[in-house]
């Protein structure tokens, strides 16, 4: 029996990955904290305790550090909606999915979505790995959208892609801290508000 060989992994290459993981995490929460404009290589290399020199060897520049971190919570969503019951409800594995944004960007995990604008974007659709993650993301949520539709548990009559825009918002909902902020209202219950809002409406019932 042949046995495939080991590969083991120096001690620098240990700490090197180690260094980059912290990077990306700190990354994240300033992106998530104050967007991609605010954030600074400065504020990133003093948060993660090395020289900015250090961290250029891991990202050659800022947006490539915003893109890293990007990607990382894409890789998280496709995670997420990959473990999700095959044989569920489409509305329901749709209302999973918001639920879970919703609270990772309570949670501080978020990172701001970039504006139309910022060098970030150009930087996030010149990414193979962002933008395959995010076709992939898309194209199950819009065939679950397209099925809730038919079964008459969301409107037919909204473009299917409208339906995923507005989802994808609530990535960047500000709802969520303004609630927050007022102090009455646990993370649940304001999830559960946000939701409700989502997919029943304002109407009353």
């Amino acid at each position: 029996m042949n046995l495939a060989p080991v590969i083991k992994t120096s001690f620098k290459q240990q700490m090197l990955k180690a260094r980059e993981v912290a990077i990306i995490a700190t990354v994240n929460r300033l992106l998530a904290e104050k967007g991609f404009e605010a954030m600074t290589v400065d504020e990133v290399a003093a948060q993660v305790g090395i020289a900015k020199a250090s961290l250029y060897k891991h990202f050659s520049s800022k947006e490539e550090l915003a893109a890293a971190a990007m990607v990382g919570v894409m890789r998280r969503a496709q995670s997420y909606i990959r473990a999700l019951p095959p044989n569920a409800k489409p509305l329901d594995n749709l209302r999973a999915v918001v639920r879970w944004t919703l609270e990772v960007k309570l949670a501080g995990d978020m990172p701001s979505l970039p504006s139309q604008n910022s060098t970030l974007r150009a930087t996030l659709i010149a990414n193979k790995d962002y933008m395959d993650g995010l076709m992939d993301v898309s194209d199950r949520l819009g065939a679950w959208i397209e099925a809730a539709q038919a079964s008459g548990d969301l409107n037919p009559d909204l473009p299917a892609i409208a339906i995923l825009y507005i989802f994808f918002a609530r990535a960047c909902d500000p709802v969520l801290e303004f609630l927050r902020m007022g102090g009455l209202y646990t993370d649940e219950q304001i999830v559960s508000m946000v939701l409700g809002t989502c997919f029943e409406g304002l109407n009353a019932r």
